[in-house]
């Protein structure tokens, strides 16, 4: 990645956040994945206040199952916590930091419920991010945690929030990684430009009952290396079962489908507005509020 393309998106980042939000983060990968962990790093460097609430441990593919967590038995994940210990806790020396041994939507709930009045006097989030998840939660969304625990913030407790996932492109890694690999890096700048555009208006920044969808392409050391590459695509969850139109872009009253957005060829970003209640694409009426948000930042994809 060049270093001068990553000052100028952090320079754009900083001029686009008004103020430093309280965003929660939390994932399906467990607490101490790296990608996770890169975006709370980027995030706190532009000034907002991030409290991360995720599993102990890898807990993909769970979807919305919620238990309250039990009492550790062995260590977290890559040993980034030691064994035998409560059902929750966080980092020695960031107490912004926690893991909760249990589900997905666990962490987010009890980030919520207990982290986050602790941490911050009684306030609450005003915005959820997960991820960026390990790999593309794409079309069938019912069995992604990261994604269950986005819809959880959103429907539950009314914040908005943002699921944030990337192709794979390498194998989950830990939080102390040396030298992080570039995707790491580029994924953080890339959602944190998106949060600062989204939220650089007046609240609400997402419409009732929705949340975003977001799928980054795979990325590697000579393709798609620089944030100025990238192009962010309006696009479906699933094209299956699509009856109503969608709002008017590009010429179209059809969006692509996350799939097609990031398959094809170049940098392409796929962001769905996505329907709380059932993990499927908003009605037209709430797209339009989003792109209303996002305007100039939302680019089309090729003509073929």
């Amino acid at each position: 990645m060049r270093l001068n393309a990553v000052v100028v998106a952090l320079v754009l980042v900083k001029s686009l956040t008004v103020w430093g939000l309280r965003i929660i983060q939390s994932n399906d990968d467990g607490w101490a994945e790296l990608y996770t962990r890169c975006l709370n790093d980027e995030l706190q460097a532009v000034g907002h206040q991030v409290l991360l609430s995720a599993p102990a441990y890898d807990q993909s593919g769970k979807g919305s199952l919620d238990e309250d967590p039990l009492p550790l038995s062995r260590p977290c994940q890559y040993n980034s916590c030691p064994g035998e210990r409560g059902p929750f806790g966080h980092n020695k020396t960031s107490p912004d930091l926690y893991w909760v041994n249990s589900y997905p939507v666990t962490a987010m709930r009890y980030g919520l419920e207990r982290f986050a009045p602790r941490l911050w006097n009684g306030n609450s989030p005003e915005l959820a991010v997960t991820g960026p998840n390990v790999g593309s939660n794409l079309g069938n969304l019912r069995f992604s945690g990261t994604v269950a625990s986005a819809v959880y913030a959103g429907q539950e407790k009314r914040i908005p929030a943002i699921a944030f996932s990337a192709a794979a492109g390498g194998k989950r890694l830990p939080w102390d990684t040396s030298p992080k690999p570039v995707r790491c890096k580029l994924y953080a700048v890339l959602a944190t430009q998106l949060i600062a555009k989204l939220t650089q208006g007046n609240k609400p920044y997402l419409p009732r009952d929705t949340w975003l969808n977001v799928n980054f392409p795979t990325v590697s050391d000579t393709h798609c290396t620089d944030p100025d590459d990238f192009k962010w695509v309006l696009s479906r969850v699933s094209s299956k079962f699509a009856s109503r139109p969608d709002i008017k872009i590009c010429g179209s009253e059809r969006l692509p489908d996350e799939r097609r957005v990031i398959d094809t060829q170049g940098c392409y970003i796929s962001i769905s507005v996505a329907n709380s209640k059932d993990k499927a694409t908003a009605p037209r009426e709430k797209q339009k509020e989003v792109v209303k948000k996002l305007n100039s930042f939302l680019s089309c994809l090729p003509v073929t």
